[in-house]
């Protein structure tokens, strides 16, 4: 894992070498933009253009999704099709945790993005419980590996219960169980918690005191 990690290191610092070196290069049309810019806002040149790029890419998403949502509300053979193969692929399909894991987290991976970009803290919360509510059946699942071949068609299952953690209303599926379960477990135990916490992080930062 350490290894995997250095060669995406290795390979981002020299993507933004590449990059660094293109907005410098006096004989590209596009550097006396930038050098007019990094002045005005004193930014650094690869810094604005990474936020530029991935704001493209946003929008790029919101207009294949907005395209999607428009395809599917017009044809509902095709929303209706789309429904039936996924949920034949996960009773039968090679791969299926991976499609079922995919639908868990891609989707609200970007819609997260964007409630951390906007303005407003409502949809923040929203999308932490999912979060939250999601990470506690991971681990969940990550000791019950038993209910993978136990229960029928599981991967269907759960995509349905994350689909209904994540539905676009106001007390959906993260909502209640939060709400329900999550929270007064929480409230009751967070305080012991948090000194078990503080109490390690102490300790831990002792033995690095005394190693320095």
């Amino acid at each position: 894992m350490t290894a995997q990690l250095s060669q995406v290191t290795q390979w981002f610092d020299s993507y933004k070498g590449t990059v660094n070196k293109s907005l410098h290069d006096s004989a590209k049309p596009w550097t006396k933009i930038f050098d007019l810019v990094e002045q005005r806002t004193g930014v650094d040149r690869v810094k604005i253009f990474f936020e530029a790029k991935l704001r493209s890419e946003l929008m790029a998403f919101e207009a294949l999704e907005a395209k999607l949502i428009e395809i599917f509300n017009e044809n509902p053979i095709v929303r209706y099709g789309a429904a039936s193969f996924c949920a034949l692929y996960l009773i039968f399909g090679y791969g299926a945790q991976l499609l079922c894991n995919i639908i868990g987290v891609l989707y609200p991976a970007y819609v997260s993005i964007h409630a951390i970009e906007s303005s407003t803290k409502q949809d923040d919360t929203k999308w932490l419980t999912y979060w939250v509510t999601f990470g506690i059946f991971t681990v969940i699942e990550f000791f019950s590996h038993v209910l993978t071949h136990v229960i029928p068609f599981y991967w269907l299952l759960k995509c349905a219960f994350l689909i209904w953690c994540m539905l676009p209303m106001e007390n959906n599926g993260s909502v209640i169980i939060y709400h329900k379960l999550l929270r007064p477990y929480f409230l009751k135990h967070h305080a012991s918690v948090d000194k078990i916490i503080d109490d390690g992080m102490r300790k831990a930062g002792n033995v690095l005191n005394k190693s320095d």
